[in-house]
């Protein structure tokens, strides 16, 4: 593996006696993970159904390796059920640390494709806020289906540059978990590609790009909120001295403790330049330590502050429900908590709009809450988020066929399904499962169900 010269160079004198231990991770292959959706189904329960044989990765509870030269999971019918995402294990590590509490208000501010924002809405169990934002629409988008892949509604997915996010929601979130945009060091095994953009851009474009984003966050952190800092790269520009920007610029901001897996290393207090020893509490994951690809992190707090009144919520809308969609909305439980006070409509599509949303007004929008369908000529039609978020005991009429059952697969690709004569299903709105883990809709008509699920989520081959 020809690394880049001056980042070759750099690295020697990072790792000393390990660099030769550095060198030989690139002739191994890189690992493979998935992390179970605890929204959906407890990790117990996952392994006693999960069709692969997984190796826990011991920093994150729910996290697994599996060998990708024996599984697709990716074709499996329980990833279009949303019960794992398919994660490099290094990358579990920031959402794992940073202590997502019931009611928190979150903010994964540079968050596509998605795989943090995920397990950020598992962990807030269905409470709070997350709102996730990517500055590129097209990479919001694909945030956007793996949030609604994951079943999550008490969200908002917003496309934004930093500074527009702090002029909306200064002093507004909890948590606040920053995977910075970075030089890719630590991704060099898993793509040459990552070199050569190593090799166009170097790191102090990145580092810029970093302190700009940690500008604008500081000022959206509650008093008393935390921040998690991360990147997947080595480089001191961007790791230690990025830590010690944010310190400078915010004297309300100090480093704290998480607990670390045995084998992460310590962050560097003499690679940054100020020498500060509080840096030995942020950590870095070797690839020749880990059974995993290089990451930094970095948790801070913010002091509290008695003076603080809070800020500004959602302004709501009114919506007198459609006649067609009372009638929808009666088949799904009271335990899905949809209230319909708090449905909003929006030129005939309808949103759910959880409790303790903040004003979203005047930021660009790819989703606000959980779109719940739509009334098309005074008919409602319901969403593919809509079954994702329910659960099969949430919905009055429903069929599921077991994982190897091939209407599973038909279902997926889009084409119609005919049921067993012993199947005893309510014509109209199904909701279709897999071994009792909602994929979709159907329209049942007499035994064959036509098919509802999403065209752009299909199962291609």
């Amino acid at each position: 593996m020809a690394l880049p010269k001056a980042f070759d160079e750099r690295i020697r004198i990072q790792l000393g006696d390990e660099y030769e231990d550095y060198i030989k991770c690139f002739d191994s292959d890189m690992y493979h993970g998935i992390r179970v959706n605890t929204s959906k189904i407890s990790v117990e329960d996952f392994l006693k159904i999960s069709p692969f044989e997984l190796e826990p990765v011991p920093w994150t509870k729910n996290g697994f390796y599996y060998d990708h030269r024996k599984y697709t999971p990716s074709k499996h019918p329980y990833y279009y059920a949303g019960l794992y995402y398919i994660q490099e294990p290094s990358a579990m590590t920031p959402a794992s640390v940073l202590d997502i509490e019931d009611e928190d208000v979150v903010l994964d501010i540079c968050a596509a494709p998605g795989g943090k924002s995920t397990e950020l809405a598992a962990k807030l169990n269905g409470t709070g806020i997350l709102i996730s934002n990517d500055i590129s629409n097209s990479r919001a988008k694909a945030l956007l289906k793996n949030l609604e892949l994951f079943g999550i509604g008490n969200m908002c997915v917003v496309s934004e540059p930093p500074n527009n996010l702090s002029k909306a929601f200064e002093g507004t979130f909890d948590k606040i978990l920053i995977d910075a945009p970075c030089s890719g060091e630590g991704m060099f095994r898993k793509s040459s590609s990552m070199m050569t953009a190593w090799e166009n851009n170097g790191t102090e474009l990145f580092a810029g790009l970093q302190r700009g984003i940690l500008n604008e966050a500081c000022k959206m952190l509650k008093p008393g909120g935390k921040l998690l800092y991360s990147t997947c790269t080595f480089s001191p520009e961007e790791d230690e001295r990025s830590v010690e920007y944010l310190l400078s610029i915010d004297d309300s901001m100090h480093l704290v403790d998480f607990p670390k897996y045995e084998k992460f290393d310590d962050g560097n207090p003499a690679w940054g330049e100020t020498g500060n020893p509080e840096l030995v509490k942020c950590s870095r994951l070797w690839p020749h330590h880990v059974k995993g690809e290089g990451h930094f992190i970095a948790l801070f707090e913010k002091d509290q502050d008695d003076s603080y009144r809070g800020n500004s919520t959602y302004s709501f809308k009114s919506y007198r429900p459609d006649e067609d969609f009372i009638a929808f909305i009666k088949h799904v439980s009271e335990s899905a908590g949809i209230k319909t006070d708090r449905i909003e409509e929006n030129n005939g599509r309808l949103y759910y709009i959880s409790e303790g949303m903040p004003d979203v007004k005047g930021l660009r929008l790819l989703r606000h809450g959980l779109f719940l369908g739509e009334v098309k000529k005074n008919r409602f039609e319901p969403s593919q988020s809509l079954a994702m978020y329910l659960k099969s005991d949430q919905f009055d009429n429903v069929v599921s066929f077991l994982a190897d059952d091939i209407r599973v697969i038909k279902y997926l690709k889009g084409e119609t399904v005919e049921l067993e004569d012993d199947q005893d299903i309510e014509n109209g709105y199904v909701l279709v499962c897999v071994d009792g883990y909602p994929l979709g809709w159907a329209k049942n008509n007499r035994g064959v169900l036509k098919n509802k699920y999403l065209s752009g989520w299909r199962m291609m081959s």
